[in-house]
């Protein structure tokens, strides 16, 4: 098989997926929803995840506070909790590695705002203690998740599911997606 037939097979099963996701996108109406409370009622949303769902955090929030699209957009509240590096190897280092996300939460959030936590597995450990402190802030939790929503899943008050456990598939749909949000959120035409 050539390369360029490899690349092929895998946009045509990446494909298949965002079809049957497609099929299935109930959930999405509530998360639209609520995020659009959060940012209308002046919270905001703060974004966490390991590895490349990491880098979908601070993709996602560079596209609230900065632009999605050309042209004019409001600078829109929205923070990645995976980028400060002193606050992470600080809590890290002084409450373990399942904490570097809600410690940052417990300074920073407040009653009406939303974390969204990406994990392909459902199941990072420290996306697990984000949710549960966010809850006792009032903090509305959002999953945008993977194969079967792992413990994430039950804990969070709104899940997103990619039915799949490739790992590449489901964070290339998170993005996917999680681009359709931005642009209904900062007023952009979808499609």
């Amino acid at each position: 098989m050539t390369d360029s037939a490899r690349i092929a097979g895998g946009l045509r099963d990446l494909a298949a997926l965002a079809s049957r996701v497609a099929g299935d996108t109930g959930a999405l109406d509530a998360i639209v929803a609520a995020m659009r409370r959060c940012l209308s009622g002046g919270g905001t949303l703060f974004f966490a995840g390991n590895g490349g769902s990491a880098a979908d955090a601070q993709h996602l929030a560079a596209e609230y506070v900065v632009r999605y699209r050309r042209g004019p957009q409001p600078a829109l509240r929205a923070i990645a909790l995976t980028t400060d590096t002193s606050a992470l190897t600080a809590a890290a280092n002084d409450f373990g590695y399942e904490q570097v996300f809600a410690r940052q939460l417990q300074a920073l959030a407040r009653a009406g705002d939303l974390l969204v936590v990406h994990s392909t597995s459902g199941e990072s450990a420290n996306c697990i203690e984000a949710v549960r402190a966010a809850r006792t802030l009032g903090v509305t939790t959002v999953g945008f998740l993977g194969a079967g929503g792992g413990a994430l899943a039950s804990l969070v008050d709104h899940a997103f599911v990619v039915p799949d456990d490739r790992v590449n598939h489901v964070q290339e749909i998170h993005l996917a997606v999680a681009h359709q949000i931005t642009a209904i959120l900062t007023g952009e035409r979808t499609g």
